[in-house]
């Protein structure tokens, strides 16, 4: 089992999307203690501004998680990925042949771009 802690707040749409992405992407059953940052002004000052933020048992962050290449990156680094899931993820936006299309999110900003930079994982193994 894979024991995360997310910090999060209500209705971060960042949050419910990092959280659908870890259920595909995670190769184990995942544990998650979620921490509402807007009850804490310690908290809300550390994390406010980064949302949602991810955070393994040995204290290593993830910010931006959900976009599904940052994830898939940070869940690798620490032997959680399912490769599996994650070469089908890639391979069904490899077989759509419209170019430039999707979107990545940088910084709670989406930006268009082609499937190189949007999916820059495709080759992980």
């Amino acid at each position: 089992m894979i024991e995360l802690t997310l910090y999060t707040t209500t209705g971060c749409h960042l949050c419910e999307a990092l959280e659908a992405w870890l259920a595909r992407l995670a190769n184990a059953e995942v544990r998650l203690e979620r921490v509402e940052v807007a009850d804490d002004d310690a908290l809300m000052a550390s994390y406010g501004t980064r949302l949602p933020v991810l955070v393994d048992a040995s204290g290593g962050e993830l910010e931006g998680g959900h976009e599904p290449a940052r994830l898939a990156a940070w869940l690798a680094d620490r032997g959680w990925l399912d490769v599996a899931a994650w070469h089908e993820l890639t391979l069904s936006e490899d077989s759509d042949t419209t170019p430039g299309r999707g979107a990545v999110m940088r910084g709670g900003r989406r930006y268009l771009g082609d499937r190189e930079t949007a999916h820059g994982m495709k080759n992980m193994a």
